[in-house]
Parts: C-alpha cells; structure tokens; sequence
C-alpha cells in the first residue's frame, strides 16, 4: 500500500469515526452489532468462549445487560405492525439450533434462516422458544426449555441472576466464557478490522471469506497472535466497588439494583462477584438508614435525601471508603448514624458525602465533603501504592488490574533506558507501573482532578521520572513532539470510544518503535488497530484479559511494532 493510499484510509475512517461516536456506554459498538446480527454472531467458529461490569456487580442494568432489555422494552412500546413474509411471527414457539453468541450475550439461532437472539441460550445447544418481537432481518425470542443442552451449562449460583442485569455469563463454564471472549476478539479483528489472525484463516472464521474477496492480505505474513484469556483462579467476589442505588418499594426503603430492562429497584442483601465487606457494608447503612429515619430518593419526584451507597474496599490494605450520594447537604442525624457506622462496621476509615441535587441518573454531584476520618484510602497494585479519593476512578478487579499492568509492561519491552507517553493515564496507574522500568514517562489526561491524584500518587511512590499534564492527548502530545520530546513507546488506554483519530495521526508522526494499545472495547480496538497498521505498524499480539469474570465483557492488551 503506498503512503497515499494508507492516508485516504486513514482519512475516510476519520470521517465515519466522527459520525458514529456518541458517549453512550455502547459507543463503537453499532457497526459491530449489525454485522454480527446479519452473519448470526460471534463465536460461531466455537461452542465455546464489557466501566466494567455493571456498578454494584449485580448491575443495576443501566451499563449491564439490562441496556439490551432496555432497548427491546423500548422498541417493543409502540405498536407493531406485522411484518409479512418472516418465517416466524409474533407468540410462535419453536425449536432452534443456538449457533452462536452476540456480544450482548445472547445466543444466536436461526428459524429458516431468520436470526433470533435468545438470552439464557448458549452455542451448541437446541432449545425451544417463544418469539417475543420481530424486526426485519432479526428478532428476539424467549428461552422455554433447553432441550439439547451444552457440556458447559452450568447451575447459576446467583438466586437472582435472572432478574439482575449484572452478570450475562453465570449459566456458562468459566472456561467457557474464557474461550467466548477469545473468540470475541477474534471475531472483531477479523471482520471489522480485516485483519489475519494466526491460524484463524479457515472457512467459517470470517477471515477467510474476506480474504476471498481481497479484503484480508493472507501473505502478509503470519498473523495476529491471540492469546488465550487470561481468567482468575477465584472468579467471585472479585469487585472492589460498589455503588447501589437507593429507592423505594412498598413504601420502605430499599437498596440493590435494577430489574433488568427497568429502573425499578430491588432489595438485594448480596452480590456474589462483589467483596463481602463491601456487600457489609451497604446492608449495615440500609439498616441505620431505615431506624434513622431516613428517606429514599424518588426518581420520579426528585425528592428524598439517599440516592447511592457507594463503598471502596482496597483489597491489599483492607482500608474500607463509604460516600453517601444525598439529594441535598443536610443529613439528618448525621452524627448518630456516623456513630452507627464507625460501632458497627471497624474496617471504614473514611466516610464521605457526596451532594447530588440534580434530577438525573448520574451517580456523583459536584461537592464531596469528608463526614469522618481521611479523605482517602490506600491500596497498592504490584508494589506501586495509590491513593484513592471518593471520586478517583480505580480499577474494580485489582487482582485483574496487576495482570494487565504486568502484560503492559512485558509489551513495552523497556531496558530502562526508554522514554514512555502514556496518553491516558488516568491517576497514574499505569505510568507508575512503567516508570518502574522506563528513563521518563510523560502522562496526559483530560480530567484535572485525576491529573491530581496522578502527581500525589508520583510522590507517594517517591517517582521523579514521571511528569503528568492535564489536557486532550490529541492536543498535549503534539506540543511535546515540537517541544522535542521523543517516545521509544506510546500506550494508550481510552475509554470505550478509542482513541481520537488526531491522536493516531500524532502517533504515525512521531514513529515510536512500539505501542501498547489498552482497550475495554474490542470493536474500536481493532479499528484503530487497523488505522495504525495503514500507518506502517504491525500488530504482532493481542492478550485478552477477563477483568469481569460472568459478564460479557473484555479487556485486551496490544502490542504493535513498526514495520519498517
């Protein structure tokens, strides 16, 4: 490809990434969603195989799977016409081979050729349905009975796993959704970023009929190697943060999470993929808040004092951080139920109030006051120490967050000679990491607050070689590259919606010998996988790590070297 071919690419990818980003937790995912809908899923090739998992592990459904209920609740408000010449209609029950899983994990069958998703249905099985909606080229239909079912289908340990929309995974092998989210990943380079995967060039992969159509170059050498995931020995209990929202039902005061598809709230006393301490907690302030008094905040009012529960627990120091998310500054009998707090539960060192008087779903205000005790608490990922305020974001698997870091690391290949841009650094998680093994790493995030805790979490570390800087790495990185600022290696770790297509552009500019490319989104990954590799660099290996064991979602470590 000559280099003005590879800028048109770059160019026109651009373009369609302007138009299709929203800041919606699905961002990137509509391309995806409708080639995955049209070829019946991923993860056909296999019977086996995403701030985070939802907010309180057990979801709350607004970032879980609770968005696909969601959206059919929706859709399924306005009347439908029927749409002729379907093979199957509205109330039909059939049997279906499942054949695949989406990615909001749903099995994937077909009746006649008509793709349905199933939730609760895995790959390989034969399962009988009921069909609840019809679009045109898809519909979504109900689990009656599994009458084939999967070597992997396991008992859900989770009494409320149907109705929470936390976890998607629970009634699948561990194994199996390891291999599930391999394949996913798989899947997202092969068929959005057109990109050969080792040993994946073979009928039905997606590759190959690509390449049929001269859209996979299968000489270009040996392909993407894919790790297989990386899980956890423990997969439970993993979650270092909880935030439960807080409502009203029957007139009493109740804390848990959404219905699935809803935003009626349910009592929960437990969550299986979230600390004990944490679920302690929550339980200990539903209580004191009932004795106390305390009213509930009302969504559709606006009124009532207690919105969330939120509760931090570091893992390594035991520390424990309790904010209460209020509708406004004053607390009745704040200092009986601080009292309360402190008698009951020993491990809280710090408790917050975080005021939020705005009608809206978002969980935090803008004021966060100290109630008691430190305004942080400690915890350390591998031997770097973090302060963690109310509002810091901090990985919510740290037992995930050091095996990522690690990969990060390895990919780096730093001697300690070299100089690292991290051009989303967050706190500084991982820029501490490098730092460790680096001449100089330079950090920039958006978030003037986060850039804070970066530099005290620097000095609480006793890291010189680190500089932090507020702004938009797409603005920040060029300015250093004039100012002659050189990177041996850029990492970039975005959210959801990749990496701004300027920043691409400052990274073929400046030519580092390799990045290290993060990502929580396989399909903007390998998008931007994609751009990189039209600019000259080759993406030798991509690591999946299971960050949120029983969801659908993946984590994905990337390291890519130039060519030349």
């Amino acid at each position: 490809m000559t280099n003005k071919q590879g800028q048109n690419r770059q160019n026109q990818a651009r373009r369609e990434s302007k138009g299709k980003r929203t800041e919606s937790g699905r961002q990137g995912q509509n391309g995806e969603s409708r080639q995955m809908r049209r070829s019946g899923g991923i993860g056909q090739k296999s019977n086996n195989e995403r701030t985070g998992a939802a907010t309180n592990g057990g979801g709350r459904g607004r970032n879980g799977a609770g968005s696909a209920s969601s959206r059919r609740n929706r859709e399924g408000n306005s009347s439908q016409a029927q749409i002729e010449g379907l093979p199957v209609t509205k109330n039909d029950e059939v049997a279906i081979d499942i054949i695949g899983m989406n990615h909001d994990g749903e099995g994937v069958g077909r009746a006649e050729g008509y793709t349905l998703f199933v939730q609760g249905a895995l790959p390989g099985e034969k399962v009988r349905v009921k069909v609840l909606k019809t679009k045109k080229q898809y519909g979504y239909a109900k689990l009656l009975d599994v009458l084939t079912p999967s070597p992997d289908r396991v008992a859900t340990p989770c009494p409320i796993y149907d109705q929470c929309g936390g976890c998607q995974l629970q009634h699948w092998s561990y194994a199996g959704q390891l291999a599930w989210k391999r394949q996913h990943v798989i899947d997202a380079l092969e068929r959005i970023g057109k990109l050969h995967v080792a040993g994946e060039l073979q009928a039905g992969s997606g590759a190959a009929e690509a390449a049929a159509h001269g859209a996979v170059d299968a000489e270009a050498g040996p392909g993407i190697n894919v790790l297989p995931t990386l899980g956890m020995a423990e997969p439970w209990r993993y979650r270092n943060k909880a935030q439960v929202p807080v409502g009203v039902t029957d007139g009493a005061l109740v804390g848990g999470f959404y219905a699935r598809g809803s935003h009626r709230i349910v009592d929960m006393e437990t969550c299986l993929i979230q600390h004990e301490h944490n679920d302690d907690v929550v339980s200990h302030v539903k209580a004191i808040a009932r004795d106390l008094g305390v009213t509930a905040y009302d969504e559709e009012t606006g009124r009532g004092l207690l919105r969330h529960v939120v509760v931090k627990k570091a893992f390594r120091t035991g520390e424990m951080m309790l904010v209460l998310v209020t509708n406004g500054r004053d607390i009745p009998h704040a200092d009986a139920w601080i009292g309360l707090i402190r008698e009951q539960i020993p491990q809280v060192v710090s408790i917050c109030q975080n005021v939020n008087t705005k009608q809206t779903n978002v969980i935090f205000g803008d004021e966060t006051r100290v109630l008691w005790g430190r305004d942080v608490i400690y915890d350390y990922i591998g031997e770097v120490q973090f302060a963690i305020s109310a509002r810091s974001f901090y990985q919510v698997n740290p037992v995930q967050t050091e095996v990522l870091y690690n990969k990060t690391v390895e990919y780096a290949g730093l001697t300690g000679k070299e100089t690292v841009i991290d051009a989303y650094c967050g706190i500084g998680t991982i820029s501490l990491f490098l730092a460790q093994h680096a001449d100089q790493v330079y950090g920039v995030e958006i978030v003037k607050e986060a850039i804070e805790d970066a530099r005290s979490n620097a000095e609480l570390n006793g890291m010189t070689n680190v500089k932090f800087e507020v702004g938009a790495s797409e603005d920040v990185i060029p300015r250093w590259k004039q100012e002659g600022i050189e990177a041996d290696v850029i990492v970039v770790d975005p959210p959801r919606k990749g990496c701004d297509p300027r920043l691409l552009e400052t990274i073929l500019e400046m030519k580092p010998e390799r990045v290290v490319y993060v990502s929580c989104n396989p399909s903007t990954l390998v998008r931007d996988l994609r751009i990189l590799e039209d600019g000259g660099y080759r993406t030798v290996e991509v690591q999946s790590v299971d960050m949120f064991p029983h969801t659908v979602h993946v984590e994905c470590c990337s390291l890519l070297v130039r060519k030349d």
